[in-house]
Formats: structure tokens, sequence, C-alpha cells
């Protein structure tokens, strides 16, 4: 059990802290309830953009990581579809450091067109570098669009196109920070060795005088059923064919969703899985083989990929993979297999825990699910999950008509 205690802020900053005295460092983390999903469809990577922008200075601190340097810590974030989050860690004596750095980026972000411009650069090379030069670099860029209709997952953290980022104006970053950089849309948790009186009372002095802001009312649009299958085929200078499927799945807090975690470990979690083992080992069809899933907050995408041996046809590779569906979907999987990722999942979670980064993480993004108390509950979850329940969801995910294909044939 995690132990933790929350209070709110008159600002609505919500906020959790957990006491370790077994370390002498302490850990900052704050976590804002925005992502690529609350971007405007026309105006896309702005999630990520900010991300950047926040470590280029604030009004009364122009170089973010000098006094952070001085003071002993180190920090970084990142952005998904769904949250952002900024995280520092120091010797916990000089916690009120990294008080002064986040609380003054929450309230006075640096805005010009040169920290823009040199951020905007910055972002622009990393979609060229990783997402449209890059061997198979660009898959999730059209299978997100081919998998989604209307919900924005149906487009990528880094965003849809390049030209988004590349017309980035100062205006548009600014209504950015002012509707979603908000106490009220923000959670900070404080781990380590430090008290709750002691983290109150900076938290009053730090973020307290920070207004509230205009409550942020998500209204996504819901995406609907797929009925149809949906197949794209792409020809590009890659060493090996690749085939990429995936199907709609469920929301985050959805006990089908922790079904659905435990068949991609089932069918994709290694060496010992069953796809590795049939169509890697045996059939010798691919080189490499994996299932997994987004972990996304609103219903998310299971998928498998694989680079295909030379020579293999596409075709029979997805036949392959076919045979293996069959076999969750009609034959129960066995109480010792269900068990044994069962085992591992709770490995996972044990490993996790132990950095007091990682559980400041954790309580974070539970308390932005709803409750920070979910992390202790969460394995039980886990351990709910029957051999009928993986049979039953298995024929429910994995149907033809709930399925996206990507066919990513080599040129070479």
């Amino acid at each position: 059990m995690v132990q933790f205690e929350r209070f709110n802020l008159e600002n609505g900053l919500r906020v959790i802290v957990h006491q370790d005295t077994s370390t002498p460092m302490a850990v900052v983390n704050v976590m804002y309830d925005v992502g690529a999903r609350d971007e405007d469809p026309g105006q896309t990577g702005f999630a990520h953009l900010f991300e950047h922008l926040m470590f280029g200075g604030s009004v009364n601190i122009p170089v973010y990581d000098e006094p952070l340097q001085m003071a002993g810590g180190e920090n970084n974030a990142y952005t998904t579809n769904d949250l952002t989050n900024y995280y520092i860690q120091l010797p916990s004596e000089n916690l009120e450091t990294a008080f002064w750095l986040e609380s003054d980026r929450m309230l006075s972000l640096g805005f010009t067109e040169n920290s823009l411009e040199v951020q905007r650069k910055v972002v622009s090379e990393e979609f060229k570098e990783h997402y449209l030069n890059k061997p198979y670099g660009d898959v999730w860029l059209k299978l997100r669009e081919l998998a989604y209709q209307v919900h924005p997952y149906r487009w990528m953290t880094i965003g849809k196109e390049l030209s988004h980022i590349e017309n980035a104006q100062l205006q548009d970053v600014k209504n950015f920070f002012f509707k979603f950089y908000r106490p009220n849309n923000a959670i900070l948790v404080v781990a380590g060795n430090v008290t709750v009186d002691q983290v109150r009372a900076l938290a009053e002095k730090w973020f307290g005088p920070i207004e509230a802001g205009e409550k942020y009312q998500r209204n996504l649009p819901s995406e609907p059923a797929q009925t149809t299958a949906k197949k794209l085929e792409v020809f590009a200078n890659v060493p090996l064919d690749a085939l990429y499927k995936c199907w709609h799945i469920y929301p985050r807090l959805d006990h089908r969703y922790y079904v659905s975690d435990l068949i991609t470990e089932i069918l994709g979690g290694g060496g010992s899985s069953r796809l590795y083992q049939a169509l890697v080992k045996e059939k010798q069809l691919f080189s490499n083989i994996e299932c997994y899933h987004f972990g996304t907050l609103d219903a998310g995408l299971l998928a498998i990929e694989g680079k295909l041996v030379k020579g293999v046809k596409m075709e029979d590779a997805e036949a392959a993979i076919e045979v293996e569906l069959e076999k969750i979907r009609n034959e129960k999987v066995t109480e010792a297999e269900l068990e044994k990722v069962k085992n591992k999942t709770e490995s996972m979670i044990a490993f996790e825990d132990m950095s007091v980064m990682n559980r400041a993480n954790s309580l974070a993004f539970y308390e932005l699910l709803g409750d920070a108390s979910l992390m202790n509950t969460e394995l039980d979850r886990y351990n709910a999950v029957t051999v009928e329940d993986i049979k039953e969801e298995s024929q429910k995910i994995f149907r033809e008509v709930n399925s996206s294909t990507l066919y990513y044939r080599s040129k070479v």
C-alpha cells in the first residue's frame, strides 16, 4: 500500500503528499489534465510543443535549468494523448527551489516570438527525424487515421501534420496556455523525505496566489463502433515487409481494459508468448512480433505488429496470426497461463513502485483518473480477471469488422 495524504488549494490545485523518509531526495510532480486529445483538429501538436516551451524560461526565471542544477536537481517531462507531466527530483533540503520553479512557469511562462521559434524548430526537426524520415516512422500517423473516424486519438502526440507546428502563432500558444495550464487543471504530487505540513506551507506560498482560471470542460466526440474492416497498403524504403493490425478496446477504468491488457501479455508478452512461439520460433514467418495496447484513458487500440522474414507473403503472415487469434477466441486459456501473466503484471507493478519518482507519477495519474487510491487497488482488478473473461473479450475484440490493417511493404 502506498500511503498518501491529499488537500486542495482554494484555486483548485489538487495536492498529494507521499512521505518516504528512507530517501534524502524529494520529487515534485506536476501533471496537467491536457494532452493531444484536447487539441483543435486544425492545430495539433500543441500539447507536445508546450512541453518544450515550458523549459524555455518564465518571466522571472530566464533559464529554467540553471537554478535547478545549482540545487542538485534534475527534471524532465512527457506528453501523451491524455496528459502532460513535469517532474523534478532534488535533495529534499532544497525542496522550495522546485516549488519556486514550477509555480513560476504556471504563473507566468515567458512568451516570446524567439522562444516559440526556437521550440518550433526543435519540434519540427523531431517530427521529421522520428516520423517522416525514419523507417516505419509514419505507421501510426497512418493507422490512427485509419482506425478512428472522429475521436482525437486519430492523431499522434507529435501532431497530425508538420504544418500545424510550423504555422503556430504566438497568440495561439498563449490561448492554449491560459486554457489548460491553470491550477484547477493540475495535480501536484510531492513525494520523498517531506512532511504534509511542509508541503502545505510551500503549496500555499508558491501556488496559492495563482488565479484558478476557467475550468476546462472536456467534451470530446465519441468514436462510433467500427462495423467494417479497414485496410491500407503502403510501399516505402524499408528493409522488411511489416504487418500492423489493430482493434478497438475499452476505456482505462473499464473492467474489460484489464482483461485486454492480460490478453496482450498472453499473445505478445515476450519470448514465451503465443505469437512469438508460434510465428517466430516454430513457423519462422516473422523476425519479431509484438502485441500491445496504448493504455489510453478513452477507448483505445490493441495492436499486433511484426516484421516479416524475407520471402514470406503478407497474406500468409496475416492468416497465421488469424490462426492464433482463433485459438484464443475459441479455447479457454489454462489457469496456469493466466496465472503466469498475472504474476508478471504483479512484478511489473511492484518494480515500478520501488522508485519514489514512479510512485509520485502514479499517484498523479490515478488522481487524474479520479482517485489516487486506485493505485492501491490496481492489482485486485487484474486478479479478478478469469479465463472466461479472456475468451469472451477475445471473441468481442478480435472480430474482423473491428480491425484496421496496414500492409507496410518494402520497395527495396
